[in-house]
């Protein structure tokens, strides 16, 4: 990456069967290279629990289950010039379930989820049918960068 990353990856979970924080940080290169973004980027991981991701699911999505990947965009005041875009929160079990359902390497899904929920943080969304359709080119592009297929082809065939 040739711009300066901040990350900071913090384990909420068992570090068994979850991704080291270098691989974090090579997925969130990718996501913020395939994005265009060239300037200094700052965001933090926190990996969580079922009961943590189902609190921070219900308390600010009104959703009251786990999921795998809340974005936390940053709200910073106006003038205010920083480099921070934001959180993420990622749900270790519930990334382990979707891999083992969908047939997925949990690897590849772990990356997958990094790289949606930087594309998030950049204020890239699937509301609509196109914006979704131009996320899911965005994220297949940058994750067979990585030697990922495509997560959304499994999906599409019923895998």
């Amino acid at each position: 990456m040739s711009t300066p990353l901040g990350l900071s990856v913090v384990y909420g979970v068992p570090r068994k069967g979850v991704p080291a924080a270098a691989s974090f940080r090579a997925w969130v290169e990718a996501a913020l290279r395939g994005a265009g973004r060239r300037k200094a980027t700052e965001l933090a991981i926190r990996l969580v629990d079922a009961k943590e991701g189902r609190i921070l699911n219900r308390e600010y999505r009104g959703k009251d289950y786990a999921t795998n990947v809340l974005s936390f965009p940053a709200e910073l005041p106006p003038g205010v010039k920083l480099p921070l875009i934001g959180d993420l929160a990622i749900c270790a079990p519930v990334v382990a379930r979707e891999a083992a359902e969908q047939g997925k390497a949990p690897r590849d899904h772990w990356a997958h989820l990094t790289v949606h929920g930087v594309l998030h943080l950049l204020g890239y969304d699937h509301v609509d049918d196109a914006e979704a359709e131009a996320m899911e080119a965005l994220e297949t592009r940058i994750l067979a960068g990585l030697g990922i297929a495509d997560p959304y082809a499994m999906a599409e065939h019923g895998n």
